[in-house]
């Protein structure tokens, strides 16, 4: 893709030990200029491992990543300028201002003083941290700290942001107050590359998206796409009072209507096309085992239980 701005070719990582254990195998992928890319998929799929390696935090065991046509092993300090990362752990300077850990950033990234402070300035207003721009950090909430995390990424103006898990850990609120920031950001004409375990954020934000699990992509593509793939347009989660049952899985799957039926942790996913009355048709095969059902149109989470054939992982 002539136009990508983040390069993932064959990219393998293996930690060594006694065990080795292999978190990333074979990916290949490619971010568009401006776009806002999510890759997503449950604890230890291998996303994070991933965005390390591309922001130079860990090397690759095989392939290359390259970001605005640098590569990031042969030439990491480059390629930093022109990538920001908002890591999952709060890195901000616990001992200066928020002003500071913004001004002396871009001093860091050779900025003169006066543009540095100039720019400081600029993002304690775009991010609206006026009122805490001479508070020290380690006294900020976790919504107000990864706001500024984010401003620092910034700071130095790259083309790509990497977000790992950016709203992991945040109230609803806060959560969407940062999808309001994120979306400012795209249409700045950053490119976002964006990792989640949440489903419905992706779905939000993104334009793009992969699924990753134990260190492969499963798919990818648009979320209406994704969504579409899988060939169902609502589906039924049943809650069984034996979760085991087999032969209701069997049932369930010949019934006129169903596309599809996966084990969940609780119960299965019955897939459908839609079809008017299915839902008495399916309480009544599932009898006195089912405990409760809710039905909701398909989503990317739908699309992920569809893939994997279970829920998400904690």
């Amino acid at each position: 893709m002539t136009d990508a701005i983040v390069n993932i070719q064959k990219l393998a990582k293996t930690y060594p030990g006694k065990v080795p254990v292999e978190a990333v195998k074979g990916i290949d992928l490619a971010v568009q200029r401006g776009e806002l890319f999510g890759l997503l998929g449950p604890n230890g799929a291998g996303k994070s491992t991933t965005i390390s390696v591309c922001t130079t935090r860990s090397l690759p065991t095989a392939g290359r990543v390259s970001i605005a046509g640098i590569d990031v092993v042969q030439h990491p300090a480059e390629a930093r300028r022109y990538m920001g990362v908002v890591t999952q752990f709060n890195t901000l300077d616990r001992q200066c201002t928020v002003w500071e850990n913004l001004y002396f950033h871009c001093r860091y990234f050779g900025i003169p003083h006066a543009e540095s402070a100039q720019r400081a300035d600029d993002l304690i207003e775009l991010f609206k941290l006026t009122e805490k721009s001479k508070t020290f950090v380690k006294t900020l909430s976790g919504g107000l700290a990864q706001r500024v995390q984010i401003a620092r990424a910034i700071a130095h103006n790259p083309e790509v942001l990497f977000l790992d898990e950016p709203s992991a850990g945040l109230d609803p609120q806060t959560r969407l107050a940062l999808w309001d920031i994120i979306r400012e950001l795209r249409q700045r004409g950053i490119t976002i590359v964006l990792t989640t375990h949440y489903m419905e954020e992706a779905d939000q934000l993104c334009g793009r998206v992969a699924i990753i699990d134990h260190g492969k992509i499963l798919v990818s593509g648009t979320p209406e796409e994704l969504k579409s793939s899988v060939g169902a347009q609502r589906v039924f989660q049943l809650q069984l009072q034996n979760a085991s049952s087999d032969g209701l899985r069997g049932n369930l799957a010949n019934l006129s209507g169903v596309t599809g039926v996966e084990n969940a942790e609780t119960g299965l996913v019955v897939f459908t096309d839609g079809r008017a009355g299915l839902l008495p048709e399916i309480v009544g095969v599932a009898g006195d085992n089912l405990k409760d059902i809710s039905v909701s149109e398909t989503t990317l989470e739908s699309v992920f239980i569809k893939l994997t054939g279970r829920d998400l992982r904690d």
